[in-house]
């Protein structure tokens, strides 16, 4: 396996962002890329699947092939498009066939039909929601449980999912729910058609024969507790808090070892599995370790002595050098291989997703389960799904005589008087209107009287303003003493904003843990309702009670900090605003862990920061 051996090797060296060369660097993603097919090839299911970020075109088409070549000719393979119904993707019930036999008829899904193989989802960056969840649950329990239209019925279906991505840009994230449950990331946009050769067909084949023989025994490849703690630990630092992707880079560690043919885990394999499967999901990078303090200068020596002979510096031996521990290892190979603007990338796909109201109330969504309807259009019945009975009537009504002469040429009786087909079913549309709605959640503790209290209501007074042109409902939460109070629920009254604002009082204790738990749970109950929810969240950061109330900025701090990462676990979109005198690290740290966009306005008058939130929180609110 030469060319598997090189793409190993490029992988133990510097990753793609540290490289200049665009050649060298698109050598390595795509000895990446063979890397990861091999290792995907020898047991899908497990690792979960693989999310490939590459336009339709050659590129792609090249890696898939080279995938396909390295599956055993009897492996099962599916395509699930975008808009595919749940009957065909799990099973139940044929309607056009239950209608032309006169009796239940089911039929297997494509997950089903797939176990043991690989099915590829075409455009998933558009993948729905409900879509999404199915397969989360089947890649979760390996079967398919299909209860309703009077089908009873439980399948297996063990399979690794090829997600591909063919968004032009990271206007619109995947699903949370699925690329979870995806072990490998690659991201192929930007190479050519000549930087990515396939080996030839003799040496496929002995790809192909190394990798059924480590499906057999990479379950059998020994390690220690320090590989999954300097993974879990690459994974903590680098900000990916799913556990999932620590289990799924330990197992690619092991079988990065059985496809080299060893029987334990070494660094080098830790590296890979870090490089393949931490790196692309980094949200941050991680901190940076203090310096050293500079070594004491030894004593000058006496006047009337001869300064000591100048030594020749040690030569570099590499045996003599200290071992690096494990931990630090992995992770600085993993921050070597996160591409170039990824973090960059992840900001804007926070600020991006999100409905956005131009100049009228909320956002109008076309659905097929509520609101106003809107006319029928053809489509597949789906639970919840309105049949539009006379427009099907009306589009089946033509094809009669013709069905029934096909139907007695065929030998067979047709029952019922209309013969219906899936082609004529029709599906009535309905619009829905979403509400924008944007909750201020503002410190009215001493510490944010003393500084810039009534700065910040004044900039708060100027959005409120903007989210009445704007139509969006606003709501309006402080923070002082021991608890947090809901101030204004939402609403579109700028005369009640304002009222409720002008007489907040200033001055008591900074109960932050409590604060962000209320606003969580007030943007989970609006959420919940369909409404588009941003949180701007004006405080210095500093927090001195505790969820108990108890003073004790430690356990305050611990406590915010504990809040905010559910928060930002849930889905919270939110901005803080750092009202101190100065960018502090309090506030730096809690929108970190908040996963908020930060603004530090030092020196700021009121309109300047009325206008900077006003752009946060639009940038928030933009589709």
């Amino acid at each position: 396996m030469n060319a598997l051996s090189e793409a190993a090797q490029l992988e133990r060296q510097p990753g793609p962002a540290d490289t200049a060369d665009p050649a060298v660097r698109a050598a390595e993603v795509w000895g990446r890329a063979m890397q990861a097919a091999a290792l995907f090839a020898i047991e899908p299911a497990v690792l979960g699947g693989i999310w490939l970020k590459a336009g339709a075109g050659p590129v792609r088409e090249r890696w898939l092939a080279l995938f396909d070549a390295l599956l055993p000719d009897d492996t099962p393979r599916r395509r699930i498009p975008l808009n595919i119904p749940d009957e065909r993707l799990l099973g139940g019930l044929d309607l056009a066939a239950t209608l032309g036999a006169g009796r239940p008829v089911a039929q297997r899904g494509v997950l089903a039909e797939a176990h043991g193989g690989v099915v590829t989802l075409a455009m998933a960056e558009r993948v729905s929601a409900a879509t999404a969840t199915r397969l989360a649950q089947v890649l979760d329990s390996g079967e398919v449980l299909v209860a309703r239209d009077g089908i009873d019925s439980r399948l297996p279906a063990r399979v690794g999912v090829i997600a591909l991505d063919e968004a032009a840009s990271d206007d619109e994230p995947p699903a949370t729910v699925l690329t979870e449950r995806l072990g490998l990331f690659l991201v192929l946009d930007g190479l050519l058609p000549s930087q990515c050769e396939v080996p030839p067909v003799d040496e496929l084949r002995s790809w192909r024969r190394d990798i059924l023989a480590a499906r057999s025994v990479w379950r059998d490849v020994r390690h220690d507790d320090e590989v999954l703690r300097a993974l879990c630990a690459t994974a903590a630092a680098l900000g990916v808090d799913s556990p999932r992707f620590g289990l799924a880079a330990f197992n690619l560690a092991r079988m990065v070892a059985a496809l080299d043919g060893r029987d334990e885990v070494d660094g080098d394999d830790c590296t890979l599995a870090a490089r393949l499967v931490i790196a692309p999901r980094a949200t941050r990078l991680p901190p940076q370790q203090s310096e050293e303090p500079p070594a004491e200068q030894p004593p000058e020596p006496p006047n009337d002595q001869e300064p000591p002979p100048e030594q020749d510096p040690p030569e570099d031996d590499p045996d003599n050098i200290p071992d690096k521990p494990l931990e630090d290892t992995v992770l600085e190979a993993a921050e070597a291989a996160i591409p170039l603007g990824l973090l960059a990338m992840l900001q804007a796909s926070l600020l991006m997703g999100r409905s956005r109201s131009n100049g009228k109330s909320g956002t109008a969504q076309t659905n097929y389960r509520r609101g106003r309807p809107t006319g029928s259009r053809r489509g597949s019945l789906r639970p919840g799904i309105r049949l539009n009975v006379i427009d099907t009537l009306r589009n089946a009504a033509p094809w009669q005589p013709l069905r029934r002469r096909e139907r007695e040429a065929a030998g067979q009786v047709a029952h019922g008087r209309v013969l219906i087909r899936p082609d004529d079913f029709h599906v009535t549309r309905y619009q829905q209107r979403s509400e924008t709605t944007t909750l201020f959640v503002v410190d009215a503790s001493g510490s944010a009287a003393l500084h810039r209290l009534a700065e910040a209501k004044g900039a708060v007074e100027l959005l409120l303003a903007d989210c009445y042109v704007r139509r969006d409902r606003v709501a309006l939460m402080a923070f002082r003493g021991k608890g947090c109070d809901l101030i204004l629920p939402p609403t579109r009254s700028l005369t009640r904003a304002k009222r409720s604002l002008a007489g907040l009082p200033g001055g008591g204790g900074t109960p932050m843990a409590t604060a962000i738990e209320s606003a969580h749970q007030l943007y989970e109950q609006l959420s919940r309702r369909g409404d588009s929810v941003v949180v701007v969240l004006l405080t210095d950061g500093r927090g001195n009670l505790d969820r108990a109330g108890k003073p004790g900025r430690a356990q305050a701090e611990a406590d915010a900090m504990a809040a905010a990462r559910r928060a930002r676990l849930s889905g919270m979109a939110s901005v803080l605003v750092d009202t101190s005198p100065q960018p502090a690290l309090h506030g730096q740290r809690l929108a970190a862990e908040l996963g908020a966009l930060y603004q530090p306005l030092p020196y700021a008058d009121t309109r300047t920061l009325g206008a900077r939130i006003g752009a946060s929180v639009r940038a928030l609110s933009a589709a």
